[in-house]
């Protein structure tokens, strides 16, 4: 269901690092080699093999991270993100694999398009991606996919992205035939009538600012009601970008009474609150929108005490013109693969809001579970999926410094703590600072021109002086 290009494995040795996987129950200093891209071993002084040998000393080595939530606009915008460069950011971000929605133009509702969109991932995908495929034909609400067809052709998951399913029947008709596939359906919550035309949350800075309001019951009202249909159904469904308070307690309570739901949060509501729109800066305006503090303090509490699985970046790229207008003429989405985990390090694990180890598990294990994805694991024999994490490091966010074609970042401007080293995915080097910053320095320097050699110059004038000097007198003819 992982579609990328091929890629030579690595032989590396990662010496010295703090091995840490929580699944696995690792925690400790280690070695680390890796053979043809398989994990051969873990313990000290490892015989390296003749392999290249990293330097880790003072670094977290974990499972490379999955992003079960990202627009990659191909097809149709491809002037705001190729698979080529969306994945590139991913590794960038310490990503080992991504999964891509359907809402592009024109919508991922058919094999062929499906198809076509695999077969330019095997030519251009830095890291593994799946797709996937949406509920309803055109995204409209009103005819199902051919959800089988879809599923043989390798989709992952099911979704209108973007929209609701607004009928309770074609959700309950989509979950009946999602059930044949053995795939989730992966659901935006949102009841329109109650959003239409809004900007930003419902509170006091929309009363301020005087914007179109969407409260927060309408998302939870609708989560409320595909959980009631999951139940009646038996079947399970996966909550996207959950905002309010009231959908947590919702799906809590559906997972307590044995409803098969999972729930995913993005690093923006974690962080912000919709006090971050008195700045009118149009990269904090997204879909679900920044909500409440005590929201954010229940998403928080949700993704410590498991009830939300998985850490999810909405990536969602937007060119520069179209957020370079008015906050209310601006598209909803920020972008968030290369930012992840340096924004997270830096506001929760830092602060002491949330453990590393949980921080990296929600990050990976977590979504992977969630999609039926092998989990990356740092384990002997397995594939490795890896990340190298220098936590004293920095990571300055500047528009210029992206490997994501769009630059609509809510961070913008910021110095995150904590940096992406290496990235391995299925078996392969595709993120290595190190090396990008030799590269860099290569190209800076060969850039430079070169320095007038006026030493030189006054050099070689003083050493003909002086072989003038040595020469003989030409005799004198009377």
């Amino acid at each position: 269901m992982l579609f990328g290009k091929d890629a030579p494995r690595e032989n590396i040795v990662v010496r010295g690092a703090r091995v840490v996987d929580a699944v696995e129950g690792v925690d400790a200093v280690l070695d680390v080699r890796v053979d043809d891209g398989v994990v051969a071993a873990l313990g000290a002084d490892l015989d390296t093999n003749s392999h290249r040998v990293l330097d880790a000393e003072g670094l977290v080595l974990a499972p490379a991270f999955v992003d079960p939530h990202v627009h990659l606009r191909t097809p149709g915008r491809e002037d705001e993100e190729t698979i080529a460069s969306g994945t590139a950011a991913a590794a960038a971000g310490g990503y080992c694999a991504i999964l891509a929605m359907p809402n592009t133009d024109p919508v991922v509702d058919s094999a062929a398009t499906f198809g076509a969109l695999v077969q330019t991932a095997k030519r251009e995908a830095r890291v593994p991606v799946g797709f996937l495929a949406a509920i309803t034909r055109g995204q409209l609400g009103e005819e199902l996919t051919e959800m089988g067809e879809l599923a043989d052709a390798g989709a992952v998951a099911f979704s209108d992205d973007g929209v609701p399913v607004s009928s309770a029947g074609m959700m309950r008709r989509a979950l009946q035939y999602a059930s044949i596939t053995g795939r989730p359906l992966a659901l935006h919550c949102e009841e329109q009538s109650l959003s239409r035309g809004s900007h930003v949350h419902e509170g006091a800075v929309a009363a301020e600012f005087g914007f179109a309001s969407y409260p927060s019951v309408a998302e939870s009202v609708m989560v409320e009601r595909d959980l009631a249909l999951a139940a009646f159904e038996e079947q399970p469904v996966h909550l996207l970008h959950l905002s309010a308070a009231e959908s947590v307690a919702a799906l809590r309570r559906a997972r307590e009474h044995g409803v098969r739901a999972s729930g995913e949060v993005t690093p923006h509501h974690l962080v912000l609150t919709d006090e971050a729109v008195r700045t009118l800066d149009t990269n904090v305006k997204m879909n679900p929108p920044l909500r409440a503090e005590r929201d954010r303090v229940a998403l928080l509490d949700a993704l410590r005490d498991g009830t939300i699985e998985a850490v999810a970046t909405d990536h969602a790229p937007h060119a520069r013109h179209e957020k370079d207008v008015p906050f209310e003429a601006a598209p909803f989405g920020v972008t968030g693969l290369e930012t992840a985990f340096a924004v997270l390090y830096s506001e929760l694990v830092e602060p002491g809001l949330l453990t590393l180890e949980t921080l990296l598990e929600r990050l990976s294990a977590g979504p992977a579970r969630i999609f039926g994805l092998e989990r990356p694991r740092i384990a002997a024999g397995t594939r490795a999926n890896l990340v190298l994490l220098d936590l004293a490091g920095v990571t300055r966010v500047t528009e210029n410094g992206f490997h994501s074609r769009s630059a609509n970042s809510w961070l913008l401007g910021r110095a995150l703590k904590s940096r992406v080293a290496l990235t391995l995915a299925n078996g392969a080097v595709v993120y290595d600072e190190r090396r990008l910053d030799g590269a860099r320095q290569g190209a800076e320097a060969a850039a430079r021109p070169a320095p007038e050699r006026k030493n030189e110059r006054r050099l070689d004038g003083a050493r003909q002086g002086a072989e003038a000097a040595a020469r003989p007198a030409p005799e004198r003819k009377a």
